[in-house]
């Protein structure tokens, strides 16, 4: 009878030569460094204004005191939470599905 980690070495050998295991990591990648992308790109937008554009940063919004820096920071806030989100609701939704049918597949 083999030892459970060589049943376990098995299952995982099997996982790994499967296809559609290559195009579920390529996809998850894919994705996952788009909304890296666009996470950087938001960060290093903010901090370049607030780098170069202090008197734009500084101006109040609406008349009141809040300034754009501060509307701006929240917007980013939220955003992050979005782009988390977005990533959680992808995986739950697609990803999970694709490992266990893999996992299905692998120990039949």
């Amino acid at each position: 009878m083999p030892s459970p980690t060589q049943t376990d070495d098995a299952l995982v050998a099997r996982i790994a030569a499967d296809p559609r295991y290559a195009a579920l990591v390529r996809d998850r990648q894919r994705f996952s460094w788009i909304l890296t992308a666009i996470t950087v790109v938001v960060y290093s937008s903010f901090i370049s204004l607030i780098a170069f554009d202090k008197p734009l940063m500084a101006q109040p919004v609406g008349g009141g005191t809040i300034s754009l820096a501060v509307v701006l920071g929240a917007a980013m806030l939220v955003g992050t939470v979005a782009i988390c989100a977005v990533y959680v609701w992808r995986a739950n939704g697609s990803y999970d599905a694709r490992v266990a049918d893999l996992l299905a597949d692998a120990r039949a």
